[in-house]
This record gives structure tokens, sequence and C-alpha cells, in this order.
């Protein structure tokens, strides 16, 4: 009978120790769930200069496709104070045969579109 006994306290031994391990997990996981102010701002702060740019890269080249007929993929300067605005500038391609030769497109976050388009000095947008 005590055999019987001895491989159940084992087995209880081994789950409360699992158990054990989780518990501890869990509690580890919760405590460094906590982020400073510091870091909840900064965080922050990414995820609004994602957005801006992230909106800028959407909304900027259908805006010139749109006044001059060409396809523009990858700006070649940004210009942004990664808080509030986002300016891409685009040099043209196709000068030769009509293109643009510079374009430049302002996103401000605050208006949520963009505020400035400018295409070979001339201004399309400006809010």
């Amino acid at each position: 009978m005590s055999e019987e006994k001895e491989p159940m306290n084992h087995t209880m031994k081994l789950i409360i120790a699992v158990v054990g391990v989780f518990a501890a997990g869990f509690l580890m996981v919760g405590e460094n769930k906590q982020k400073s102010k510091a870091e909840i701002e900064a965080a922050s702060m990414i995820r609004n200069y994602a957005a801006i740019q992230g909106m800028a890269n959407q909304k900027c080249p259908v805006a010139i496709q749109a006044e001059t007929g060409e396809q523009v993929f990858f700006p070649t300067r940004v210009d942004t104070d990664k808080e509030t605005y986002i300016t891409l500038i685009w040099e043209g391609e196709n000068t030769g045969s009509g293109g643009f030769k510079k374009a430049s497109c302002t996103l401000k976050g605050t208006l949520g579109g963009i505020s400035e388009l400018i295409v070979d000095d001339r201004v399309i947008i400006k809010k």
C-alpha cells in the first residue's frame, strides 16, 4: 500500500512545482508590463511619427500623380521634426520629356492631410 502512495506523492510534487513555475512566470510578466511615463511617451511619439509618415507615403504620391501624370515612388529627401510634420521631396526623372523637376509635399499631423503641395515652384495646395 505504501508503494502506491509513493508515486502519487512524486506526481503531486511535480504538479505543484509546474504550477509554481507558471505562477512565478505570470507574476514576472505582469511586473515587467508596467512601463514608466517616459517609456509610454516615447512609444506614443514613435507611433505618432509612424502614422504621419505612413499617411504622407500614402497621400503624397497620389496627389503628385494626379497633378503631373507621373508616378513617384521613393522621395529623394525627407524633412521632418518627427512630431508634427513631414515633408517629402522628389526629383523628377522625366524632365526631358515634359515631366516635373521637383515636387514637394508637406503633411501636418494636426490637419490629417496634405497641407502643402508644390510642383516646380507652383503651389498646388496651401492650407
